[in-house]
């Protein structure tokens, strides 16, 4: 209590207890903060949870009979769960590059991951973040986790728009520098390694443990704002508590909080702490794998607690997706059902992913909504939010979902929605969706295993082209055939036609990728033997 209320309290205690204990009561409310108030009716918070790798169905909200997520089940049930959620790419960097623009990332170039060897391989510096947009809206920025849109001065984070950045600027690493007892990995040869009570010493001769992970740690480390820092923490809790410093930090004005976790993308790793949440799970890969979601639901968690405990919750928006659906190659660990593909694929398994909305007290709560929305749309949604403006000298492809999520707009955010990779082409229209995939030259081995695999098996990058094969049309109606197994093509060629027609459009408002593809894959599907490149 302030002093000139003491007085004010000792002088009118002569009129009685009861007005006295009324006005001090007044009073103590009135010499409280305003901040809360303040910056809930202008500005604010967002925070956007980016999953890596994380599968359709690998939460126990989106159908996961295995995996146990009761802080992400919360956050859909605090807001809106979306079941025709998209992002613009089934592979990393690009999938990241279109939701930090708002822009369909082959309008300038990002078409495949970065293939590691030009050292300016990162995103357009004419491009405009959604954080440079929210900091010029007076909003402190911090980017946690994995960015993979580019190392070298000019692209890292700091350089982004972001104030501040902790974790990896390039496209992945490991989880746990120095195992203990009771940890557990999954090799590169698919071997599921237990670390034993003894530690990685008393660990049987022939397993190199260590040494792959300072080799993956090398390739890209953890940094500070461009300083290397060492984490001893598994890395999920590190860029947890990471982002609980960052909101306690930030009380005092609005914030964007973008933070990127790197699980559940291989390699597969995991405490002895999430393990044991998981030990009736035989399988010793769906066993690490869960382990490590359930890693990612404790850091939602962490999230929404801070925001409870500084007088924040109602007044932030968060929103929680995947950059792509998760991986084949990961020994059958993970689960994109009831949708058929896989991360690198443009069928729905590789494009369609868990996507939450939560902004208690603005938005309902407890919905499900089945339109098609896109990672496209948390730019102008969040500018929205934020009262900033859109930059007026570029196309936006994306749509402010707060006029869909409060009912004001009852009609479809995104009726069409759009993929490329080099020559291979997916559309939504409507309920239609078409794929154009790139048959594989003759005598291809089916391969879609794991990175290290991919790039032995493929030799050298090249250009993506038709091959000699032609394309493979497909042709599915995901209202009646969610899993994509009816193709549709040669019974419906009109639809064909007319979609092809918008897809050749779209196209000519694109450029050429800055760089060749980084990998490609041979995969079966529709009966034909069918390349992704990425």
């Amino acid at each position: 209590m302030t002093r000139s209320i003491r007085k004010i309290v000792t002088g009118i205690r002569a009129a009685g207890l009861a007005f006295a204990s009324a006005t001090l009561a007044v009073l103590l409310w009135l010499s409280q903060p305003k901040r809360q108030t303040a910056v809930a009716s202008s500005k604010p918070n967002v925070i956007v949870i980016l999953a890596d790798d994380l599968g359709y169905g690998d939460t126990s909200v989106y159908g996961s009979k295995i995996i146990r997520t009761p802080n992400i089940d919360a956050l859909a049930a605090s807001g809106t769960r979306f079941t025709a959620g998209y992002v613009t790419n089934p592979v990393c960097a690009p999938s990241r590059a279109g939701l930090m623009t708002g822009r369909y990332q082959q309008r300038y170039g990002y078409e495949f991951n970065p293939n590691g060897r030009d050292k300016t391989s990162g995103m357009s510096l004419n491009e405009i973040t959604l954080a440079q947009i929210l900091k010029s809206a007076g909003y402190a920025t911090g980017a946690i986790g994995k960015w993979h849109l580019g190392q070298p001065d000019g692209y890292y984070p700091s350089d982004r728009g972001f104030d501040y950045f902790f974790g990896m600027a390039g496209g992945g690493t490991d989880y746990i520098v120095d195992p203990a007892p009771g940890d557990e990995f999954i090799g590169p040869g698919g071997e599921d390694i237990k670390v034993p009570a003894g530690g990685i010493s008393a660990m049987p001769e022939g397993v190199q443990l260590k040494s792959v992970l300072e080799r993956i740690r090398a390739k890209s480390p953890i940094t500070r704002n461009h300083q290397l820092v060492s984490v001893k923490d598994y890395l999920t809790d590190a860029l947890s508590d990471e982002a609980v410093d960052f909101i306690n930090r930030n009380q005092e004005r609005p914030f964007f909080l973008y933070l990127a976790q790197h699980v559940p993308h291989a390699p597969l790793q995991a405490p002895k702490k999430y393990i044991e949440r998981y030990q009736n799970v035989q399988d010793p890969y769906k066993r690490v794998y869960a382990a490590m979601v359930s890693a990612l639901d404790d850091s939602v968690g962490d999230v929404i607690a801070t925001l409870k405990k500084d007088g924040l919750y109602e007044n932030t928006i968060v929103i929680f997706l995947s950059d792509n659906g998760c991986a084949g190659y990961v020994y059958g660990a993970c689960s994109n059902a009831p949708l058929s593909g896989f991360k690198r694929w443009l069928l729905e398994g590789g494009v369609r992913i868990p996507f939450i909305v939560s902004w208690p007290g603005h938005l309902p709560a407890n919905r499900v909504d089945t339109r098609q929305i896109s990672s496209l749309d948390i730019l102008p949604t969040a500018v929205a939010v934020a009262h900033a403006k859109l930059p007026a000298d570029r196309v936006y492809d994306g749509v402010n979902l707060l006029p869909y999520l409060t009912g004001a707009n009852r009609g479809v955010p995104n009726p069409r929605l759009f993929w490329r990779d080099g020559v291979d082409f997916a559309m939504r229209d409507a309920n239609l969706k078409l794929w154009l995939a790139d048959i594989a030259p003759q005598g291809a081995k089916a391969y879609d295993e794991p990175e290290t695999v991919v790039e032995r098996s493929k030799g050298k990058r090249i250009v993506p082209s038709v091959g000699p094969e032609g394309e493979h049309v497909m042709l599915f109606d995901l209202t009646k055939d969610i899993a994509e197994s009816h193709n549709l093509a040669a019974t419906d060629p009109s639809d064909v036609s007319r979609i092809k027609a918008e897809i050749s459009r779209w196209n000519k408002t694109l450029v050429k990728p800055m760089w060749p593809e980084s990998k490609h894959s041979t995969v079966d599907y529709d009966g034909e033997r069918l390349r992704l490149f990425y």
